[in-house]
């Protein structure tokens, strides 16, 4: 393990980071919107998933048909188009004090310089969002979310690394890169475990949650499906817990990770742990 690679947690205030987490949430469906209009369609809608670009400290799509794909930072919510068939340098947005009708506006000409049909981006998404002021036409705030974007920014830097490493330890089945949902806004990898004759599915996920109508914080989760009875859970690190309300899986919030005097390993040891626990459930 190399804990230069991890990024120190500080801690920011909740409040600070919830408004974070959300205006970073409205960016990234840019990206959304991007690859639902330009990506070819993937099962189970994975051509809308977004990878983490340590070097970009972003966001990526999948490349278009053409090649082109769009970041956004999250550390200041800037967007870029990346491509071969892109100019030499790649063009970048800033969306801070900008609402999205002028993002539509710069993205649309763009692409529509790059052959693609801006009119594509305007498709209704298939899924509400957390309210917030940027649904009535508000404008980007980065600048006032500073503290709260660039922790949030090491919370996904982190959770890649970790991610990456506890995902060879899920190879028993079908495992998902490492990537993060646009919908629910979480870094996640699943793992499809073989039917049992006519059972239903069996699968385990490792991933981070920016936080949530469950916890307002981030939080390290590995998730179990079928739901199985609480009262045959085994104990879990002194950092994690059982959540059971509405689905089951263990968690690590952000205030029990932050104080560690080694938040990687703590976080290591949180996850592989949880998901050697989880195989233990399912099997």
């Amino acid at each position: 393990m190399n804990n230069a690679e991890w990024r120190h947690l500080r801690g920011v205030d909740q409040g600070a980071l919830r408004e974070a987490r959300l205006q970073a949430h409205y960016g990234a469906q840019w990206l959304a919107r991007m690859a639902r209009a330009y990506v070819a369609p993937q099962p189970d809608d994975g051509h809308t998933s977004l990878g983490w670009d340590d070097a970009l400290d972003a966001f990526t799509t999948h490349p278009s048909s053409n090649g082109t794909r769009l970041s956004l930072k999250i550390a200041d919510l800037t967007l870029a188009l990346h491509g071969n068939d892109a100019p030499a340098r790649d063009p970048s947005l800033s969306i801070n004090g900008r609402t999205d009708a002028q993002v539509r506006q710069w993205l649309g000409g763009e692409l529509a310089a790059r052959g693609l049909d801006p009119a594509a981006l305007d498709a209704p998404s298939p899924y509400d969002m957390p309210a917030h002021a940027l649904a009535r036409r508000a404008s980007y705030d980065a600048a006032g979310s500073a503290d709260g974007l660039s922790e949030l920014a090491a919370w996904y830097a982190n959770a890649n690394l970790s991610l990456g490493r506890v995902r060879k330890q899920m190879m028993h089945g079908v495992t998902t890169p490492v990537c993060c949902w646009p919908h629910h806004f979480d870094l996640a990898a699943l793992t499809m475990l073989p039917k049992r004759g006519v059972d239903a599915d069996r699968y385990l996920g490792a991933g981070l949650s920016p936080g949530d109508n469950y916890y307002d914080e981030p939080y390290f989760y590995v998730s179990v499906y079928p739901k199985p009875d609480p009262a045959a859970l085994p104990t879990l690190p002194m950092i994690g817990h059982w959540h059971t309300h509405e689905f089951v899986a263990a968690i690590s919030p952000a205030h029990k990770i932050v104080v560690q005097d080694n938040q990687m390993v703590a976080a290591d040891e949180f996850l592989h742990r949880s998901v050697a626990l989880a195989f233990e459930v399912l099997a």
